[in-house]
């Protein structure tokens, strides 16, 4: 436990109140999180627009997440270099010319080049923000308080963000959105420009000894995973030149790049971090958790476009569903988990449970006449669930030392945020295609010219009602697989006992942080 005073921010000017001081800083924070280079939400649009494909879109919305999962490892080495103010002037604008670049061109490289910036000082905004009210959060610096209002005010701005985005689409214009935001970016650098000082608590610190080279090489090992999965089906997997040289460009990197961190001094992601159990354990769990939360990725829309016959504003009207299962998670771990510290296992458990009960429903429910009010309930359990395993997940890598723990945060975000989504959706989307194949081969058997039900009706109505119908079959297959896998995963998780809780997950106060940084900067001399 830490002695702390009362809460201030002396980087706010005086004449602010200082209980408004950190509501300040969450309206900043909330603006920083719906602000990036390519919004996911306007995929269709963005896609009449720009003449690029849905692959290019979303390359270059994961490229911006691959930007913020880099920026875990150095961020208090920005922060001990810049002060809040500047923090916030200089992300603000890199962010209002990442989002007028994003409108104009219709270059990939450039699209991806830019978001993947866009993505890095988004999350530089983000961490300044967050770092400065952490103990007005948590006084006693509790970690698993903390992540709570983290991943309450991230899931919450992605499903707000994708709510403004649409309506403002289908309203207006796409790019009205960018200019929305740039005009909010805007309003802030001004707000900055009142209520802040160039305040410093501590000597800054430079930028020395940050394997830049390391964050390259691994950032172009998640492009090449990212290309792989986006593009794959569009090139035929294999069959192509173009996804087996994305393969073996990001194998050769990854491996050059875990060389270099086995005998240079100060790695970008040292090979230890990958030693410690709640690393490599979350790391793998993620990965199952996003291929069965992938349907939420393909099959809902495929689902509520093209079978129940929705337009983008019911579909994406159901996002407040999802935002009442992020409030409601981040508001039930707190109480259980951060307040009462039930376990580890019981809220993995929970979780679970959640995401079976999530899968099941779509298995036996999944028809051409449920009603949009029955989509509440799955909808509601699948955020509910992932907003309990992002808290737990992260909270438990405090059980790794500090010198590795921002390091372990970037290896959880590389999945997490980066590759898990898109993995889970190639798997999917890859045995999607070869079960509607299959369905659609078996329903076509029996329509002939005997068959009285079809014999009168026109060809391509007959071929369009059996590819619907061979899609609603194959979904409900893929659903019961997932299923099925989410049980066994939830009687391993039952049968297997675990004691521990997280009440030693406590965040170091910065001045032993600066302290060590330093010590790290004068072992490099």
């Amino acid at each position: 436990m830490h002695e702390t005073g009362p809460f201030s921010i002396p980087a706010i000017r005086n004449f602010v109140p200082e209980k408004a001081k950190p509501w300040i800083i969450i309206l900043f924070v909330i603006v920083f999180q719906l602000s990036g280079g390519i919004y996911l939400a306007a995929v269709s649009e963005m896609v009449g627009g720009l003449a690029l494909m849905q692959e290019d879109i979303l390359m270059a919305g994961y490229a911006s997440f691959v930007g913020m999962g880099l920026t875990f490892a150095i961020m208090f080495r920005l922060k001990f270099r810049f002060n809040t103010k500047t923090a916030f002037f200089i992300c603000s604008s890199v962010l209002i010319v990442c989002n007028l670049i994003t409108m104009h061109t219709n270059s990939v490289p450039v699209l991806v080049a830019t978001c993947f910036i866009a993505g890095i000082f988004r999350m530089w905004a983000t961490f300044e923000c967050n770092s400065t009210i952490q103990l007005w959060l948590t006084p006693k610096r509790d970690l698993s308080v903390f992540f709570c209002f983290i991943y309450l005010l991230v899931q919450g701005c992605i499903q707000l963000s994708g709510i403004v985005t649409i309506y403002m689409a289908v309203w207006s214009n796409w790019e009205n959105v960018h200019w929305l935001i740039i005009g909010l970016l805007i309003m802030l650098m001004f707000a900055t420009l009142i209520l802040f000082r160039n305040y410093r608590s501590m000597h800054k610190l430079p930028l020395f000894g940050i394997d830049w080279l390391g964050a390259l090489m691994w950032g172009i090992t998640l492009l090449c995973i990212l290309f792989v999965c986006i593009y794959g089906e569009h090139y035929d997997w294999y069959q192509s030149w173009q996804i087996r040289a994305a393969t073996c460009l990001g194998m050769i990197v990854l491996l050059l790049n875990l060389w270099r961190a086995s005998f240079i001094r100060h790695p970008f992601i040292a090979l230890q971090t990958w030693s410690y159990k709640s690393v490599y354990i979350t790391f793998l769990l993620y990965i199952l958790i996003d291929i069965l939360l992938a349907p939420s990725h393909l099959f809902e829309h495929i689902y509520m476009e093209a079978i129940l016959g929705y337009d983008a504003l019911n579909v994406i009207s159901l996002n407040w569903v999802v935002f009442a299962g992020v409030v409601s998670g981040a508001i039930f771990t707190y109480i259980t988990f951060a307040r009462l510290k039930w376990k580890y296992k019981t809220m993995t458990v929970i979780a679970f449970a959640m995401i079976t009960v999530y899968l099941l429903w779509f298995y036996f429910r999944i028809d051409y006449r449920v009603p949009k009010e029955a989509l509440i309930i799955p909808l509601f359990m699948r955020s509910f669930a992932y907003v309990i395993i992002a808290i737990c997940f992260l909270t438990a890598l405090s059980s790794v030392p500090f010198q590795y723990f921002f390091q372990a945060v970037s290896v959880q975000a590389f999945v997490s945020a980066c590759i898990g989504g898109p993995i889970g959706t190639a798997i999917l989307e890859h045995l999607m295609r070869g079960a509607t194949a299959k369905n659609a081969m078996l329903l076509s058997i029996n329509i002939d010219r005997v068959n009285s039900a079809v014999v009168h009706l026109p060809l391509n109505q007959v071929y369009g009602a059996m590819q619907q119908q061979a899609l609603m079959v194959s979904m409900k297959e893929i659903y019961g697989w997932l299923a099925l896998v989410a049980m066994a995963c939830l009687l391993i998780f039952l049968l297997r006992e675990s004691s521990i809780r997280p009440k030693f997950a406590l965040h170091p106060r910065y001045r032993v942080i600066r302290r060590w940084v330093k010590h790290e900067l004068r072992m490099g001399d």
